[in-house]
C-alpha cells in the first residue's frame, strides 16, 4: 500500500468521525496541550495539527482555543469539586478531612494531565476561573465543618472561613509537590496532612497572639 492510499484511508476515517466524537477528539487534544504548555503557548494551529483537521473545524466546534480551554477547566473543576464534596460526606469531622485529603491526592494520581491544567494560571480571555477559584470553592465546603468544630471548642466560628481557606491551601500545594515526586504514597502523604491539621486544630488557641516582639 502507497503512501497515498494509506493517506486516503486516513481521510476517510477522519470523515465518518461524527460531531461528537470530533469534539471529544479536540477537548483531549486541547486538554494535553494547556497542560503541557499552558494556554499562551497553545495554538489553534497546533490543536487542528493534532487533530488532522483544518483550523475551520476547530473554530467551527468551540470558537478557538478559548472555547476548548473554558470547557476543559469547566469539566476538570466539576470533578476535582465533586470528589471532594463526596468526601466530605463523611460521619465525623475527622473522618471528613481524612477522605477529602485523599480525594484530592487520588484527583491528582488519576487525572494528572486535568491538574496540571489547573494549576497553571489561567488566561484572562479564556473566561475561566483560576486555580485560586477553585480552592475557594473548595475551602467554601470545608468551612461548615470548621464553623461546627470552632463552636464545639469555644473558638470564633466568625474566623472559620479564614481556616478553611489555609487548610485547603495547604492540601493543594502539597498536591502540586506531590505530582512531581510521587512519593511517598497516596495514603502516607494524606496521613501526614491530616496530623498537621487536625492535631493543629485540636490545640488551637482561643486568642493567638504572636510572641515576637513587633518592629519598629
Amino acid at each position: 500500500m502507497g503512501a497515498a492510499d494509506s493517506e486516503q484511508r486516513i481521510r476517510v476515517r477522519r470523515k465518518r468521525m461524527t460531531g461528537e466524537e470530533r469534539r471529544r477528539q479536540l477537548l483531549e487534544i486541547g486538554r494535553e496541550l494547556f497542560a503541557e504548555r499552558g494556554f499562551d503557548a497553545t495554538s489553534v494551529e497546533e490543536i487542528a495539527a493534532r487533530a488532522g483537521v483544518s483550523k475551520p473545524v476547530v473554530y467551527e466546534h468551540f470558537g478557538g482555543k478559548e472555547g476548548i480551554y473554558a470547557v476543559v477547566v469547566d469539566q476538570e473543576m466539576r470533578t476535582l469539586v465533586g470528589m471532594v464534596s463526596e468526601a466530605l460526606t463523611a460521619d465525623s469531622a475527622r473522618n471528613k478531612i481524612e477522605k477529602a485529603a485523599l480525594a484530592l491526592l487520588r484527583y491528582v494520581e488519576e487525572n494528572t494531565v486535568g491538574f496540571r491544567v489547573l494549576t497553571r494560571d489561567s488566561h484572562v480571555a479564556s473566561g475561566t476561573g483560576s486555580f485560586a477559584g477553585l480552592i475557594n470553592d473548595i475551602a467554601s465546603q470545608v468551612e461548615y465543618i470548621m464553623v461546627d468544630e470552632f463552636a464545639e471548642r469555644g473558638y470564633d466560628p466568625a474566623l472559620a472561613p479564614m481556616y478553611a481557606q489555609a487548610l485547603v491551601g495547604m492540601w493543594a500545594l502539597t498536591g502540586q509537590w506531590w505530582l512531581e515526586v510521587r512519593r511517598p504514597k497516596r495514603e502516607v502523604v494524606a496521613a501526614h496532612l491530616v496530623n498537621l491539621a487536625w492535631n493543629g486544630l485540636s490545640s488551637l488557641e482561643a486568642k493567638p497572639r504572636l510572641r515576637t516582639r513587633r518592629s519598629r
